[in-house]
């Protein structure tokens, strides 16, 4: 049910887009990386948050983490990841195949902008085995999507940067 949602939502949005479908899992960014042949930063993981009772979902490159301060700065207040069953019951997407197309209810969608060193991004596409290629500027668009830097990447000083 999950992969028909993504699919009929990208048929009606972005036609031109394909859902791959592969043999292997890509539920995790590293099994991801390696179906796609691509690097764990060009996986787009979804993430889902929730601050009172707002949820929302944050997209953003395999090989970030959130940075607690920035997103607190960001989104108003102490951001908190939705527990697994919850998941899927607000997305309708299993946990692994989780994706800001095709979701059950309409959510926030935010893009980090650690996205923006890709040209081309692999998110999910509504189950463990699918995603979809694209740029993130067109993820960002189909899904109205609102740019925020809430992100460090790997190797990022947190102290250096929180001193800016």
């Amino acid at each position: 049910m999950s992969l028909e949602s993504v699919r009929n939502h990208l048929a009606s949005v972005a036609p031109e887009l394909d859902v791959i479908v592969t043999e292997d899992s890509s539920a995790t960014v590293e099994l991801a990386a390696s179906a796609h042949g691509v690097e764990p930063g060009q996986i787009a993981k979804t993430l889902s948050f929730q601050l009172k009772d707002r949820i929302f979902l944050v997209v953003a490159r395999g090989d970030a983490r959130l940075d607690n301060k920035k997103a607190k700065a960001a989104f108003g207040g102490k951001v908190k990841m939705l527990g697994l069953g919850d998941v899927e019951a607000l997305t309708g997407h299993p946990v692994g195949g989780v994706c800001p197309f095709g979701l059950a209810e309409p959510l926030p969608v935010y893009c980090d902008v650690s996205l923006k060193a890709f040209d081309v991004v692999i998110p999910a596409a509504g189950a463990t085995n699918a995603a979809v290629r694209i740029s993130p500027e067109r993820m960002a668009e189909i899904t109205a999507a609102q740019w925020v830097d809430v992100c460090q990447l790997p190797g990022q000083d947190r102290t250096a940067d929180q001193s800016k």
